[in-house]
């Protein structure tokens, strides 16, 4: 049952991976600038004062995070973005003090741009992340990893809230225990949740 669940999991990932990447490839630089640009108000509604925001620097076709990076930073948010050494390793969150300038940076494992890890690890109250699919019920089809899933586990008292193109919703996904709902989904078009 469980090698069934993965072998669709794995087709849906490349599927949608390849639909996310035309998807945002035709986007014209007019529209992309003005796609999640700023965080809708219901969606600000689900973000206490002074929480500690979670991130995550997009990969090619996923959705942007850096208006919304700038957008809380400049509100007084400390931002934290995800932090991983090594495959085996739990992802943890460390500050993100530059979002202009992006020097507190440092590559690391799979060509992520990600925090040096002399900075603070914190643990954020609110985190957005990125999807490969969603249903409209708030599951979420990750990168596969297993990453945020185990880090969301281990802190059930963080709001996550999945960004996503419209194009990556599908009717259902293949669940297992492990997998973590979210607590909404922002589209370019609407907003899912809470749930």
């Amino acid at each position: 049952m469980t090698d069934n669940i993965a072998a669709r999991k794995a087709a849906l990932r490349k599927e949608l991976r390849q639909k996310r990447r035309e998807h945002a490839a035709a986007l014209p630089k007019q529209v992309s600038a003005l796609v999640f640009n700023r965080p809708p108000g219901p969606v600000l509604e689900l973000v206490p004062e002074g929480a500690t925001i979670g991130l995550y620097r997009a990969d090619a076709g996923e959705a942007p995070a850096f208006a919304y990076t700038k957008f809380f930073f400049e509100r007084g948010h400390p931002i934290a973005l995800p932090r991983i050494t090594t495959l085996k390793n739990p992802m943890v969150f460390h500050a993100h003090s530059d979002p202009y300038e992006e020097s507190d940076l440092e590559d690391g494992p799979m060509g992520l741009h990600q925090p040096s890890g002399d900075l603070p690890e914190v643990i954020p109250d609110v985190l957005f992340m990125p999807l490969v699919g969603f249903t409209t019920s708030g599951e979420r089809l990750g990168q596969g990893g297993g990453f945020y899933d185990r880090w969301l586990a281990a802190h059930p008292a963080t709001t996550a809230i999945g960004m996503a193109w419209d194009i990556q919703q599908v009717d259902d996904l293949p669940i297992e225990d492990h997998d973590m709902p979210l607590s909404a989904i922002i589209t370019p078009t609407r907003i899912l949740g809470p749930f």
